[in-house]
């Protein structure tokens, strides 16, 4: 297998040029790049008597599978053992604190699945300006009862050109106006003393064209060049384009960019400026594992991987989702369980059900720790714009049949837009047709259509095919802000309650609950980013605006939309972490109510049962279930429940809890 993947890459070159002193440099012993570059020709001084017996075990236990896949994918065993020496490197400058932390969750390898977790997602510079910000931030993510922050991408990356910064030109520096590398482990220090874990982006299938490797490669340098996909004619880009599907056709149309300065086309999967890495060298996949590693000893708890279905690419392929792309993560799991096995992985699989499931691996050889439940996401805002709970019943019981082991972050906003990747086979079957479907959504949350009291824009809109993917905040989206325009109390106790609900039936799905940055005080869509011309053709920065802390003042006084909003949520936030029954390996199930609108979800741990019922309309309605299996308590309310003939009042729910 190894020697026929060479094979390819020698046939399928990935830099070709006529000049005889290119194509020497690309025949050079690998010399590599930075800090990872600099350990291989200065290696760490050694000193057998004191190597740590937790490192030479964890490399006992994972050394033959993990060679054997180094060897299958690479056929380099100078390369394979150069990563080793740099794991254990790694592991010696990695601080005790973390080796603890390391040593106590090996002994523990379900801590995250707890029902305390809870996680919120921001901007660095949009929540408080800097690292150092954060840190004096702590008390206030500790009172949103928060033990999980994903900070988003903060390396450095070039402005204008950054896509949100996920185009990193350097992965060992934390951008100047966001603080330094010693800012972030201040930062993690601080977050692990209270209790909170802290997340970052690893951005892995792409660097900046201003990277270093990607500076040295514009200028001909052939070792450099095949750490990327150089070609100096279109003939093998064309064929690429054959099978390979576009990300964005209207904004960054294909998959390659011509670079007229070198006279060569470089794959580009996402943005002009953004260059696809070339995984199917030994040198790549070492370098980014090292400093992934750099990153993880700055004290770094979950590692998102960023677009991990893109990073193998094969001619004649839909370059997604490819068997590669499995031995690599498998490897990086097993690196970080011999190094930093405290370390989560969470990977960004923005995909259908079937496709996103073997990131989890197996049992026997596991992949990532987490993944998002996207589809889940986009089909409950289906279902708040239909009134029509039956996908998203649909949508749950597969997820609540998958094994225990899989856990899913669960989340209604993110950093980035909703595509309406729904399940149109079984909307057929309704007489729902998927370009018609997605036109209403679209309509709907832009407050066009059905009803609707949401607000927000379209985002990579395409008119050939009709199709696109709204931006906007959560509160936004349930008519907070149309509500706060017209000053209009009844209508904004309505999406109040719209939005309290949808954080409810969240938090009762199975996995861990994620909430976005201003979401828990009602934060509305900020249109300034119209104003910037780095931000204005990107409608996404209309739900990444600045934390508005003045009204964050207002969590203390509940006669005000955000005491409301964070006074609730906060209600739910202590009954989840009280409830052992929300733990994620719990049994969970759906209920047929007998009405349209009305989702029923239940939860089963240890003997102890809880019912949820949830109504997606903005009229009263009955639930028809008969759950008379004993009597029951409201969680919200203390009163006793009869889980029979339930009337539920517009957007409202109820937690019932057997006793």
């Amino acid at each position: 297998m190894g020697e026929m993947l060479k094979t390819t890459w020698e046939e399928d070159s990935v830099f070709r040029t006529r000049k005889a002193g290119k194509e020497k440099a690309g025949r050079k012993k690998a010399a590599g790049n930075g800090a990872g570059d600099t350990e291989k020709r200065m290696p760490a001084k050694e000193n057998p008597s004191e190597k740590n017996q937790a490192f030479v075990a964890r490399l006992a236990k994972h050394h033959d599978e993990l060679r054997w896949l180094y060897m299958e994918l690479y056929g380099n065993g100078d390369m394979f053992a150069e990563l080793c020496h740099n794991m254990e490197r790694f592991y010696r400058e990695r601080n005790n604190v973390l080796k603890d932390t390391d040593l106590y969750r090996e002994s523990r390898p379900d801590w995250y699945k707890s029902n305390d977790m809870l996680g919120m997602m921001f901007y660095i510079d949009n929540f408080a300006g800097t690292m150092q910000a954060v840190e004096d931030r702590l008390d206030y993510i500790e009172q949103c009862n928060v033990n999980y922050i994903h900070l988003m991408p903060f390396l450095d990356t070039p402005a204008g050109r950054s896509d949100g910064g996920y185009a990193v030109s350097d992965f060992r520096k934390v951008q100047e106006r966001l603080g330094s590398m010693e800012d972030l482990e201040s930062l993690t220090a601080a977050c692990h003393k209270k209790g909170i874990n802290v997340c970052m982006d690893f951005v892995m299938n792409h660097t900046s064209e201003d990277h270093e490797w990607a500076r040295k490669a514009r200028q001909g340098d052939g070792e450099y060049m095949s750490r990327y996909f150089f070609y100096e004619d279109d003939s093998i880009p064309a064929r690429y384009e054959q099978t390979v599907p576009q990300v964005f056709p209207t904004t960054a149309p294909g998959n390659f960019t011509w670079l007229p300065d070198c006279g060569h086309y470089v794959m580009t999967t996402f943005y002009p400026y953004q260059w696809d890495l070339n995984y199917r060298n030994p040198r790549v996949f070492n370098e980014m594992m090292y400093n992934f590693l750099f990153l993880a000893n700055k004290g770094i708890d979950i590692m998102r991987i960023d677009a991990v279905p893109y990073i193998w690419k094969e001619l004649h392929t839909s370059c997604r989702n490819l068997p590669q792309v499995h031995t690599i993560v498998r490897m990086m799991r097993m690196i970080a369980e011999i190094v930093c096995p405290g370390i989560l992985l969470l990977g960004e699989v923005v995909m259908e059900p079937e496709k996103v499931l073997p990131y989890f691996g197996t049992v026997e050889k596991p992949e990532c720790h987490m993944l998002y439940n996207v589809t889940t996401m986009a089909t409950t805002w289906h279902t708040v714009a239909t009134r029509d709970v039956r996908l998203l019943k649909r949508q749950l019981d597969i997820v609540n049949a998958l094994p225990k082991d899989y856990v899913f972050l669960n989340y209604l906003r993110c950093h980035d837009d909703i595509g309406w990747g729904l399940d149109y086979n079984t909307l057929r079957g309704e007489g729902i047709r998927e370009r018609s479907h997605k036109q209403y959504l679209n309509d709907y949350f832009q407050g066009y259509a059905g009803g609707s009291n949401s607000r927000g824009e379209l985002y990579n809109a395409d008119p050939v095919t009709g199709d696109a993917r709204f931006c906007g905040t959560t509160a936004s989206m349930c008519g907070i802000e149309k509500a706060g325009f017209e000053q209009d109390g009844e209508a904004m106790e309505k999406a109040i309650r719209l939005d309290v609900m949808l954080h409810a039936y969240m938090f009762l799905q199975s996995g861990i609950p994620v909430l976005y940055s201003g979401d828990e005080i009602g934060q509305v869509n900020d249109y300034s980013y119209k104003d910037n011309p780095d931000k204005a053709a990107d409608s996404r920065y209309i739900h990444r605006g600045a934390m508005n802390w003045e009204l964050a003042e207002n969590i203390r006084r509940p006669d005000t939309v955000e005491g409301k909003l964070f006074g609730r949520l906060k209600e739910l936030e202590e009954i989840r972490k009280r409830e052992k029954v929300f733990v994620s390996g719990a049994d969970t199930w759906t209920i047929e109510t007998g009405e349209q609108s009305v989702l029923c979800m239940g939860r089963y741990y240890e003997g102890e049962k809880i019912i949820g019922l949830f109504n997606f309309s903005e009229y009263e309605k009955t639930a028809w279930i008969h759950e008379a299996d004993g009597r029951y308590v409201d969680l919200l309310t203390g009163a006793d429940v009869r889980p029979e003939e339930v009337r539920i009042p517009a957007y409202g729910f109820y937690l019932m809890k057997k006793k």
